[in-house]
């Protein structure tokens, strides 16, 4: 185990995972479902970098509520955060968040805005650094959707998925890493082949 608690009190529920190029683990921290027996007071991005035999836990967002999906670039300049909360008049956005010199982040752009309907849950980006994103569901439109994002703000394309399936992460694989693979909440999986190769970011 890497970590379980920060400032002595436990995690939430730690959602998505990735590895910077540099080593460093950084995740995701929401709470979906009950929430009496939360011990902190927010839902946050934390990153675990390497001291001795252990690793020291950073909180690095403090302006995130349910964040899900997460990437750090390869060079570790930007933190893109899948804010996902769910319901009227909160937030669905995909940020880009500056990494600082010292680690932390600067204040956030809005790559995209989902409002009023369901954001991104998984994402990883390609080998030119596009962002691949699995977002929607069926009872919101337009549906359950891939998403390719440029980092400036433009969908490059959109692949509807069958109704009745909520995707939630995705992931390059296969050999020549061009088969992406995306798991749905009730428990499906699906690979598609695609013309795009996944970028490999981390050390594991």
């Amino acid at each position: 185990m890497l970590a379980d608690r920060f400032t002595g009190s436990r995690l939430n529920s730690p959602n998505d995972i990735v590895v910077d190029s540099r080593g460093s683990v950084w995740f995701t921290d929401p709470r979906y479902g009950d929430r009496t027996d939360m011990e902190l007071d927010h839902e946050s991005i934390f990153r675990l970098d390497a001291s001795g035999d252990g690793y020291d836990i950073t909180r690095i967002t403090f302006d995130t509520t349910r964040p899900n999906g997460l990437i750090v670039t390869p060079n570790v300049k930007t933190l893109f955060v899948a804010q996902s909360d769910y319901g009227p008049d909160v937030k669905q956005e995909l940020r880009a968040y500056p990494i600082l010199e010292d680690g932390s982040v600067g204040d956030h752009e809005v790559v995209h805005n989902f409002y009023p309907h369901r954001g991104i849950y998984g994402m990883r980006l390609d080998a030119e650094g596009n962002i691949v994103a699995t977002a929607g569901w069926a009872p919101s439109r337009p549906g359950p959707m891939i998403y390719v994002f440029s980092p400036q703000d433009r969908v490059l394309e959109t692949h509807p998925i069958r109704e009745g399936i909520s995707p939630t992460n995705c992931a390059f694989g296969d050999a020549d890493q061009t088969s992406l693979y995306v798991t749905g909440n009730e428990g499906s999986l699906f690979r598609a082949e695609t013309d795009r190769r996944g970028m490999s970011v981390g050390k594991v």
